[in-house]
């Protein structure tokens, strides 16, 4: 999700003021790593690659944006080599998630790692700003500083099994990743590699390269190293800040009429350029992930149908050009497998269409109802706030304050708002005199005495990750017997440790427990529509309040689906792959063609689409559906309408709740692999 960017002078004042605090941390990481890799470089130079692979991630792209007009460069690649059209995200469908998936070839619950946001108390460290991690909340993990911290506390190990980059460089290959702070760094958090992210160059020798080429750096790279600082040139500027989003009048969401363009595009092609320009013909790497964070935040900030949208998408294909441009002129293109790949698809932010019809923006504000070209006035869900206000004893907390989204809260069909606009005159709810709110939670403080009656909330939109920490049964029951009353809940997922409670499922059908304490003692997908459309586009629904107009992270088709492309001398050419495959899959089939192990990998080589000895005809391998549900339904319930929030008028009409996940599984010889399709609640 976008971040706020800092005025440059800021950001530069706050990295030299932070320098001194972190420079002890610093040195530490580069003893650690950084000395070790180059030390391990001197005794086995890395051999040069008679094969390359760059693995090219456009963040939240859904298939169906593919077309001649918006992406022309990505249209030929997949008609020249494999579209991988039945290809499924890992749930939760979020990046951080399936930047671990990409990294690992396995599931949550095999890697331990969880959510774009998480609760982990005891761990220590600062974020890329140079400023302390509040650990004592849910925070966002798309930062190397809180990545760092997490890998830290849990002794080196940020996954319990090794990614594919730590094997690539036990075979000495070199390596490359580029791009979106969080989960382009995530594939080589160790640092064996180059690394060029929104806020960090590594190893230094790279930064001083980019630097004395007259190359800006980002900012925050002065605080990746120890003494002697590095120094950036006076005209260095912010090569990876964003622009501003233009918002709604009085309030946080975006003017989805604005024509302004992505916001990203300017850092994307800096990034690629110093890739192009200095890694790709002076390293020549083996393996290099190029992960941009378009078309998913401007997805995110205003939504798939907004002509920023397309925007985003004609910039990344731009970049998609210049990179097969450049292979050729290298002379690498016919020894480099291309993969186009998206970490999950993208939906609108919205509520039932019924309840909550588009409506025209004018002037800055919502409008008039325009069922066709209308933009969504609903879909966000605070659930802190819902627990709260539900009165059944809990103490809910997440990270978000005090916030002011009175549109996608939720406007009614009479033109009423379902959250309206408070001001905090007095300033103890907020923290400042006169601020404006819809929703506000207490903020979790270091002070605050956790019970056995506390809830924790990650919010990871289009799912939320819940933890207990008291890990206490009846507490658990209270919480899954409310979020069943909820229709904007769709299917709950429980940590196996409290057996089955009715109506959910375990949260191990999914693979995404790990068993330990890693593991959240909750999950659960918000409902979805796939079919409804917004602006043109089909696919809608309800997500964690922050004032986005698109969202993932559900079980539903359109966060699930999403695009898996790949071009080489190692793929069959012009071949559209019948059998489902996942983003687990990309590691395996990865390593496949550079000939290293990965043997703790949940997913298969996509044998199928490989020319590697000769690869697998597709009619051998097995697909069957499956369909798994509750055991038991929850009855009984007091089910709310997402236009009441205090539960005030309710759905008497399906008084009854159970979880369900279909999907299909695949089958060669011995050898079987499962893929999910969507999950969801059924109501009767």
């Amino acid at each position: 999700m976008q971040s706020t960017s800092v005025p440059a002078t800021s950001r530069l004042r706050r990295a030299g003021a932070a320098f001194l605090l972190t420079a002890a941390l610093a040195a530490q990481l580069l003893a650690a790593r950084g000395n070790a890799a180059i030390a391990a470089e001197a005794a086995h130079p890395a051999p040069a690659s008679a094969r390359h692979v760059i693995v090219m991630v456009w963040d939240g792209l859904r298939p169906s944006s593919i077309n001649p007009t918006d992406t022309p460069n990505l249209d030929r690649l997949r008609a020249e080599g494999v579209d991988f059209a039945a290809n499924h995200s890992t749930f939760p469908t979020v990046t951080m998630i399936n930047a671990a998936s990409f990294a690992t070839g396995a599931y949550p619950g095999t890697t331990g790692f969880y959510g774009n946001s998480i609760y982990l108390p005891d761990a220590r460290g600062d974020d890329a700003d140079g400023e302390p991690i509040p650990f004592e909340r849910p925070v966002f993990v798309e930062d190397y500083g809180v990545l760092d911290a997490v890998d830290r506390r849990h002794e080196g190990r940020l996954f319990k099994v090794e990614t594919l980059f730590e094997a690539a460089h036990r075979r000495h290959l070199v390596t490359a990743t580029i791009g979106k702070s969080g989960p382009a760094y995530l594939q080589d958090h160790h640092r064996g590699g180059a690394i060029l992210d929104e806020n960090l160059v590594w190893p230094r020798a790279l930064a001083e390269r980019l630097r004395d080429a007259k190359q800006p750096l980002p900012l925050h790279t002065t605080l990746a190293y120890g003494q002697p600082p590095l120094v950036l040139e006076d005209d260095n500027g912010d090569p990876t800040g964003a622009g501003a989003v233009t918002r709604l009048k009085e309030d946080a969401a975006s003017d989805p009429t604005d024509r302004a363009g992505s916001t990203n595009k300017d850092a994307n092609r800096y990034m690629l350029r110093a890739y192009l320009d200095h890694v790709l013909p002076e390293q020549k790497p083996a393996l290099s992930v190029i992960w941009f964070r378009d078309p998913d935040s401007t997805e995110h900030q205003y939504g798939p149908g907004s002509a920023n949208y397309r925007d985003a998408l004609r910039a990344q294909d731009a970049r998609l050009g210049e990179l097969r441009d450049r292979l050729r002129t290298l002379g690498l293109a016919a020894s480099t497998d291309l993969i186009v790949v998206s970490d999950h698809g993208h939906s609108s932010v919205s509520g039932p269409l019924a309840l909550f019809p588009p409506r025209a923006i004018s002037g800055g504000a919502p409008g008039h109802i325009d069922r066709e070209g209308g933009y969504s006035v609903s879909g966000e869900v605070r659930l802190a706030d819902l627990i709260r206000r539900a009165d059944i004893g809990l103490d809910a907390y997440d990270d978000k304050g005090c916030m002011l989204s009175p549109s996608l809260s939720g406007i009614r069909i009479d033109g009423t708002r379902v959250y309206p606009t408070q001001v905090d005159d007095s300033g103890l709810v907020c923290g400042k005199t006169g601020a404006s709110y819809t929703t506000a939670v207490p903020p979790l403080k270091t002070s605050t005495t956790l019970t056995r009656n506390s809830v924790i909330v990650a919010t990871n939109g289009g799912n939320e990750l819940v933890y207990l920490p008291a890990h206490d049964q009846a507490t658990l029951a209270k919480l899954v017997r409310f979020l069943q009353g909820r229709s904007e809940v769709g299917a709950i997922f429980v940590a196996q440790r409290y057996g089955d409670i009715a109506g959910t499922l375990p949260m191990s059908t999914v693979r995404i427990d790990s068993g330990d304490s890693r593991a959240p003692d909750l999950i659960f997908s918000y409902r979805y529509d796939a079919d409804a459309r917004i602006h043109g586009v089909a696919g809608i629904e309800y997500a964690s309040m922050s004032s986005n107009r698109g969202s993932h992270g559900t079980l539903g088709p359109r966060d699930v689906h999403n695009t898996f492309i790949a071009a080489g001398p190692h793929f069959r050419r012009g071949f559209r792959d019948p059998l489902p495959s996942g983003n687990v899959d990309l590691a395996p089939t990865v390593a496949a063609i550079l000939d290293i192990p990965l043997p703790q990998a949940d997913g298969r080589p996509l044998l199928e689409a490989l020319t590697i000895d000769g690869g697998v005809d597709a009619a051998r391998y097995q697909v069957r559906d499956f369909r798994i549900d509750a055991k038991q339904r929850a009855t009984g319930l007091i089910v709310c309408y997402p236009t009441d929030p205090d539960c005030h008028e309710r759905d008497t009409a399906r008084p009854t709740y159970a979880a369900r996940v279909v999907g299909k599984d695949v089958q060669l010889g011995e050898r079987h692999w499962r893929y999910y399709d969507a999950a969801d609640a059924v109501r009767e």
